[in-house]
């Protein structure tokens, strides 16, 4: 049988969806769980979305133009200026969701061997986005003991060598729920105009940021408009995961030129999705409201309960709807599994994500782990209740 690919050998798995084989061998026994590893929300898609599908009168679906719909480019538009950020249809590119738009940019921005600076822990799938790629990030470890805000410009300089191309964050973060204030990323800009690199920023939970911290996107920074892109999403703004609509974003029209050549590979995003994402740009503002008032909740109730919890620690995040905490115990993999494979309590676990794949540096976050509050509150209560115990049980394993 011939060998396949080095760089399929290097591919991460997924820390949010490996240990899924456990978890459904635990519900063929009757077990039920609590899913707090994957940012899929309970919340409902809106109307508008449902319907402008429901009543798309087509007979034939075809093949949308390579960029996206133009209509619904030009409708982004309004969108992204009520954030103060200014574009033209010809700066967006419609994506097979914020994957796809991490994955066409890297491939636009850096050739094999290119490094990316990235603040860690990050997006697991950075990993497998950059290993696709061939490039090489460089991790800056941001520390729990900060709420994880942005490492000091001088750890940056750090790392910076002649490979050094860009600097990839994510605001509000995935998966520390970290909002980065307006001097965080002055700083940057300060360094990326420095170095001539690119600035490329997941931004996809802009709408969820908390207790009347601002949002500053990098399109509002001025002097840098060539070097940075813009990465997008629906799946969390209107709760439409399976949709797979994203957007990669650029005022450099190199970039963006450049760009549509993988877009046109791949051919077009997909068209129903395409009609939903543009007929939500009219959801009600009061959708967002309540969405954001139910998560505010969710995150007081997990906050508190992980605080109260002998050994753990966890800050209280700004944004989006995860948090990373800190649990007393050595391997966060072999927890996450004995959870789903040996624990249960009243017929109940609760499945996390293990922090170890969200970070690049070997060997951190063992002690850590990245819960997704997207249920709930009901049942965030009983896996809570299941997590302690979980703890208590695991400390007493590990003592005999």
């Amino acid at each position: 049988m011939p060998a396949i690919s080095h760089k399929a050998k290097a591919m991460p798995a997924s820390p949010i969806r490996k240990l899924m084989p456990f978890a459904e061998a635990a519900k063929k026994r009757g077990t039920k769980i609590y899913h707090l590893n994957i940012g899929q929300p309970d919340i409902e898609t809106p109307e508008t979305f449902l319907n402008a599908v429901k009543n798309w009168d087509v007979k034939v679906i075809e093949y949308s133009p390579s960029a996206g719909n133009e209509s619904y480019r030009k409708k982004l538009c309004g969108y992204y200026k009520e954030y103060d950020i200014n574009l033209e249809a010809s700066d967006i590119i419609i994506t097979c969701g914020g994957s796809e738009a991490i994955s066409i940019a890297m491939m636009t921005c850096f050739n094999p061997g290119d490094e990316i600076i990235i603040p860690e822990p990050f997006y697991a799938n950075y990993n497998g986005f950059s290993c696709a790629a061939n490039v090489v990030i460089k991790p800056i470890i941001s520390t729990i003991d900060t709420g994880f805000a942005l490492p000091p410009i001088e750890e940056f300089e750090k790392v910076i060598t002649p490979k050094t191309k860009g600097i990839m964050i994510c605001n509000p973060g995935n998966p520390t729920g970290y909002l980065y204030t307006k001097s965080e990323l002055e700083a940057l800009k300060i360094l990326v105009k420095k170095y001539d690199l690119f600035l490329l920023s997941d931004e996809v939970y802009r709408e969820f940021c908390y207790d009347g911290k601002e949002y500053v996107s990098v399109m509002q920074l001025e002097g840098i408009e060539d070097n940075v892109i813009l990465l997008d999403s629906i799946s969390k703004r209107y709760s439409a995961c399976g949709a797979r609509i994203g957007a990669m974003i650029s005022k450099n029209k190199e970039i963006m030129k450049s760009a549509l050549k993988f877009a046109q590979a791949r051919l077009s995003p997909p068209s129903y999705a395409q009609v939903g994402a543009e007929a939500a740009l009219d959801t009600p503002k009061s959708y967002f409201k309540n969405v954001k008032t139910e998560y505010i909740a969710r995150r007081d109730y997990v906050i508190e309960a992980l605080n109260k919890i002998p050994g753990v620690y966890c800050p209280k995040p700004s944004g989006a709807f995860y948090c990373i905490a800190k649990l007393p115990i050595d391997d966060s993999d072999k927890f996450c599994q004995w959870l789903l494979e040996e624990f249960s309590y009243n017929t109940q676990t609760v499945m996390l994500a293990p922090a170890t794949g969200f970070y690049s540096t070997p060997g951190a976050g063992k002690n850590e782990v990245r819960i997704a509050y997207v249920l709930k509150i009901e049942d965030l209560k009983s896996a809570m209740t299941c997590l302690e115990e979980a703890l208590k049980q695991y400390s007493l394993k590990a003592s005999n």
